[in-house]
């Protein structure tokens, strides 16, 4: 949980940073009276000084129901702006301003716009995972927990685009029966696990059960033996009987699968690679004194013009509407 205290002298000598930083954290909660939301992929560190940590749904929930003042949150750029749009009178934090998303990237406003003008009288269901001016252009939010639940609630004579993920519209799919028009964007870390290796894996640990997030390609998804949110890949971790998975997904979560299955043995599912591609390299620009400077400088916040913020809000309200 603690930071390398050799790490926090030195900076504490520069002058930047408090000796003990989970306490002074904790200080500027109460001061603020802030919450932190962390996602599962955050590093270790976070999630243990989190107030709440969750998946999309799980954390859009918890920014709707908060009574605090100040909302700091260890996610990502889209996540922050989630918060924001549902708070519009609250003081939203992210500790770095840079942790994009490549699917959201994967999605451009101007380019969108004219997708969805070339497919009139369509409905638009996006994935939480896209910027606040593709959720203003959206008819209805998802995320990956409720995302089939969602669609099969839409009338079925009624033509849909999903945005902005590929592969969790495929899975959609495939789950709904449904002809869905397809954005063509992607997560650059959920496409790049390999195949050949998840089976090499299953191989070398037979008992094992592989997981999977939907946002992964169908290649590796009709290897899991559970495909679901991150949410839900935890909690079929803690009541699986088995004692050995393969994580197809971002290898945060492991670390509260550990927690929640201590005696239970997690294996990262490897990527194409020989490298660290399977760590989402925005969730980890995040850190532990990024928070605490973020906290202490009341800075970098989080802020949207109302009329996009209001327009994305919409949507927003239909999903958690439909997801009860």
């Amino acid at each position: 949980m603690f930071t390398t205290a050799l790490a926090q002298r030195e900076k504490t000598e520069q002058g930047d940073l408090p000796l003990d930083l989970f306490a002074a954290i904790e200080a500027l909660k109460q001061e603020l009276n802030a919450v932190i939301l962390a996602h599962y992929y955050q590093e270790p560190d976070i999630q243990d000084i989190a107030d709440f940590i969750g998946d999309s749904l799980q954390l859009a929930k918890a920014a709707a129901d908060t009574n605090a003042d100040v909302i700091v949150f260890a996610g990502v750029h889209f996540m922050a702006e989630t918060a924001k749009i549902l708070n519009p009178d609250k003081m939203v934090l992210l500790p770095d301003l840079n942790a994009g998303c490549s699917l959201a990237d994967s999605c451009p406003t101007e380019a969108f716009a004219a997708f969805k003008a070339a497919h009139p009288n369509h409905l638009v269901v996006s994935y939480i995972n896209c910027s606040a001016d593709i959720k203003a252009m959206s008819d209805i939010i998802c995320t990956s927990s409720n995302a089939v639940k969602i669609v099969q609630q839409i009338p079925i004579d009624q033509p849909i685009i999903f945005a902005p993920d590929r592969n969790l519209g495929r899975y959609v799919i495939e789950k709904t029966g449904r002809d869905l028009v397809l954005w063509e964007g992607s997560c650059v870390v959920h496409e790049t696990f390999s195949e050949k290796k998840i089976v090499q894996l299953k191989i070398a640990h037979p008992e094992a059960e592989a997981i999977a997030h939907p946002e992964c390609e169908t290649s590796v998804l009709r290897h899991a033996n559970f495909i679901g949110s991150t949410a839900a890949l935890l909690k079929y971790c803690e009541q699986s009987p088995s004692q050995e998975f393969i994580v197809a997904t971002e290898p945060g979560i492991i670390h509260q699968m550990q927690k929640q299955a201590p005696y239970k043995h997690f294996i990262p599912a490897p990527p194409l690679n020989n490298c660290a591609c399977n760590e989402c390299p925005f969730m980890r620009l995040n850190t532990l004194e990024k928070l605490y400077s973020a906290m202490k400088n009341r800075s970098p916040e989080i802020t949207l013009p109302e009329n996009i913020r209001m327009a994305a809000l919409r949507p927003i309200q239909r999903m958690l509407e439909m997801s009860v």
